[in-house]
């Protein structure tokens, strides 16, 4: 029979809340670290008011032994945390900041206290607005009530109805005085509200807690290594897990003010992925499943810990995280990503891709010494191979595992290129181009790797739009966004003609090789009509010689427009290729 890895403990909210204080419970942010909104918080203070049962707590023990790591609320501890709260996170976050009024740190990165409302009359709670705000019967705020002794709220509260109503003529009675005076000590009593917690002893690892946590809470995340990675973050150093979060959030939402800021269209990672990039910067690590345990200081052969090993291992991270979360770095990584040919978030379809040539780029830059121009061309070539060929797109992990440790021993920087060229050359071969791609574009999927990079060739290579003197960088990459986007993908082949000839599966009319991007208009105007009706007057627009780059550029066959449906496909995927090898050899400085 096996062990049992928890035990049943009982405490009152008081207790709870002053091993709060002390740091001897620790939030580890497991879940989301933003607190619920104010509504459910009244709903928490309002059941417990009613004496239901509001769920109990998951701890996991630690066994942490020295101090000055960070708690839950704002300063040092006392102590460091020895139970971790796997499970009632948002509830006891809320009910510490209320009752101890600290205040809680929004999704926007502001800190902000939780107000709760009182009417002691009616024993009703309420999040204050300006209904409550002119009504006198309302405590604003109830955070004012643990804080003070019980006698003094309930008299200023009787003072203050009292000449309220006496203003407007009326009075208050006995009845209601001792209503009133129930209502709060009801209140000030829920500082011995009954919990219990279920404490995992410190036998259990991450894997057993995770188990533990999605076989209770059925409705809540699902937990992997990244986030107990973050875990010990937000206990060992909380501001990295911050720096993280507030970074994600200002890729994608402008910060205050006109400073740099990593705001931009291309590349906008959560704090998990982030946490990949320091990982694979400062241990050489894509998988993730033994860096937890090094970051505890645990020795890989002896499985000991020790808080020094802890320390160091932490330090790397630190390190690491300093140049992944430097703006310098990131501007000049993004300017790789547009000069891979890759314009907009839309267009990539395998972040991983972009995770991986972040950290070759910081590896390169800080590690190898890689001359700046040699290393932009480096990394942008290996970023259009590995999204081209969807490279982590199956078990990122263990091809990032697998391509870090292609990385030469020793800080020579031409090693450093060589061994990226190297592996594109493996990968990008003759028969690659000839055989393999082609029957890739043989795809109806709307987010293809190869359709991308098509689309990043056509980047790379300067062309224009089909039918357009725009070229396509400039369309993609627009000053402005109006109500329809200035490039869209035409069925060179309208779907509903290829309805009417009877092709009516969409894996049949979705084809990659029936795409083209044109200006929208265009596309509208085109509708439904037959391609050997609009093509004469569209190409009626150009010369022979624009004519004849535009068709080459949008891989369309000779005489294509009076082709059967299935013979254009065939004839078109190749050249297609073609294209994107043009593109791919535009980056290499081997185009013809």
């Amino acid at each position: 029979m096996n062990e049992r890895l928890f035990k049943e403990v009982n405490y009152t909210l008081s207790v709870l809340l002053n091993e709060i204080k002390l740091g001897v419970i620790g939030l580890p942010d497991i879940q989301r670290p933003f607190v619920w909104p104010n509504a459910k918080v009244r709903d928490l203070f309002d059941s417990m008011y009613k004496g239901y049962p509001v769920g109990y707590f998951l701890f996991w023990q630690t066994g942490a032994e020295e101090v000055g790591t960070k708690g839950i609320g704002q300063g040092e501890k006392q102590k460091a945390p020895s139970l971790l709260i796997v499970d009632g996170q948002q509830r006891l976050t809320s009910l510490y900041a209320v009752v101890m009024r600290e205040p809680v740190l929004r999704d926007n990165f502001e800190h902000e206290y939780i107000r709760i409302a009182f009417n002691p009359l009616k024993g009703e709670f309420a999040v204050p607005d300006a209904t409550t705000e002119k009504q006198p019967e309302f405590i604003a705020d109830i955070s004012e009530v643990f804080a003070r002794p019980s006698h003094k709220t309930i008299n200023e509260y009787v003072k203050r109805l009292r000449n309220a109503r006496e203003a407007t003529g009326g009075s208050l009675s006995d009845e209601e005085e001792e209503r009133v005076a129930d209502a709060i000590g009801r209140l000030v009593g829920l500082s011995g509200f009954p919990f219990v917690a279920l404490e995992l002893t410190q036998a259990a690892n991450e894997e057993q807690v995770a188990d533990v946590f999605v076989r209770i809470n059925s409705e809540g995340k699902k937990l992997n290594q990244s986030d107990f990675i973050l875990t010990l973050m937000s206990v060992h150093w909380d501001e990295g897990r911050t720096d993280l979060e507030r970074f994600s959030v200002a890729t994608r939402k402008p910060l205050a003010g006109n400073g740099p800021n990593p705001l931009n269209p291309i590349f906008q990672p959560e704090p998990d992925q982030l946490l990949r990039v320091d990982v694979g910067v400062a241990f050489r690590r894509g998988r993730l499943e033994h860096v937890y345990s090094i970051l505890r200081g645990k020795d890989l052969r002896t499985g000991e810990f020790c808080p020094l090993r802890r320390a160091e291992q932490f330090e790397r991270l630190k390190a690491a995280q300093a140049k992944v979360l430097s703006l310098t770095h990131w501007a000049d990584f993004l300017n790789v990503v547009r000069a891979a040919g890759y314009r907009h978030l839309r267009y990539v379809s395998s972040e991983g891709a972009l995770i991986f040539a972040y950290q070759l780029y910081l590896i390169g830059r800080t590690e190898f010494g890689v001359e700046p121009f040699a290393l932009k061309q480096a990394v942008a070539r290996w970023l259009f191979m590995s999204l081209l060929t969807g490279r982590y797109t199956s078990s990122p992990e263990s091809q990032y595992e697998t391509d870090l440790k292609l990385l030469p021993e020793g800080n020579d920087p031409k090693a450093f290129v060589r061994a990226l060229s190297e592996v594109e050359a493996a990968t990008l071969t003759d028969d690659y181009w000839a055989k393999s791609l082609p029957l890739a574009l043989a795809t109806s999927a709307a987010r293809g790797p190869s359709l991308f990079a098509y689309y990043a060739a056509l980047v790379l290579c300067e062309a224009k739009a089909l039918f357009s003197k725009g070229k396509v960088a400039d369309l993609l990459d627009p000053p402005a966004i109006g109500n329809k986007k200035p490039l869209e993908r035409h069925h060179l082949f309208p779907k509903r003609y290829l309805h009417k000839i009877g092709v009516k599966e969409l894996r049949d009319t979705n084809q990659i090789a029936n795409y083209a991007l044109v200006e929208w208009d265009d596309n509208i105007a085109i509708s439904d009509i037959p391609p050997k009706e609009y093509w004469p007057k569209y190409a009626a627009r150009f010369s022979s010689d624009e004519l004849k780059a535009m068709m080459h550029w949008h891989a369309l066959p000779e005489g294509w427009q009076e082709m059967d449906y299935q013979s254009f496909l065939v004839a078109r995927r190749p050249m297609i290729a073609q294209v994107i090898k043009q593109g791919y050899q535009k980056l290499v400085g081997t185009e013809a």
